[in-house]
């Protein structure tokens, strides 16, 4: 009996490692991935100028896995990094942009999304009237929360054109679940002018 408590200890210890080293090599993607988002920030995109010289929304394009922005959540005290794609190799470097969707300035649904156990871990706190601020090559954008709704994980009929600038949120829920979670917490958040 002994024996057998040793090896669960065992196991367990082996567990926990191989959980913190995971969390470690996430954080550590996620720094290096905020370096060079902030990188292309500054740098801009020579390749969205406009005639008069001046960034143009409208001819900015991200490569695929590329961190090309940042994400500040102020009511989390977050600067997140955004990564074109939300495959699982992007979603491990940041929050992930769905290629489908535009981009801030474009005039219609943004989409952004994230794994809630690792950049949305505190995003059960925010609430309707909490801010977005995305800054990207050709400038800064700040959209505020204006509703929420929870869907389940298949459910793809967030991802539409919607008219106007939306930016959406995503990420699974319920956040403390443990395991793949079954459904999808969504917030539609609005161009503040």
């Amino acid at each position: 009996m002994k024996i057998f408590g040793n090896v669960l200890i065992i196991l367990g210890i082996i567990f926990v490692s191989l959980f913190g080293y995971q969390l470690f090599q996430h954080d550590q993607s996620e720094k290096q991935s905020l370096v060079e988002a902030k990188e292309r920030i500054g740098e801009g995109n020579q390749s969205s100028k406009g005639e008069n010289n001046q960034p143009s929304p409208d001819l900015f394009k991200a490569k695929h896995n590329e961190a090309f922005a940042t994400l500040e959540i102020p009511k989390l005290e977050k600067t997140l990094p955004v990564v074109e794609g939300t495959d699982p190799d992007s979603l491990k470097k940041g929050v992930g942009h769905l290629t489908n969707s535009l981009y801030p300035g474009q005039g219609d649904q943004i989409v952004l999304s994230g794994h809630r156990d690792t950049v949305f871990r505190q995003f059960g706190k925010m609430e309707i009237g909490d801010r977005f601020i995305v800054n990207v090559p050709y400038g800064s954008y700040t959209y505020e929360i204006r509703e929420t709704e929870i869907v389940p994980e298949d459910d793809t009929t967030v991802i539409r054109e919607m008219g106007e600038e939306v930016l959406v949120v995503t990420t699974c829920y319920p956040f403390s679940y443990i395991g793949n979670a079954p459904d999808r917490f969504v917030a539609y958040a609005y161009p503040v002018d």
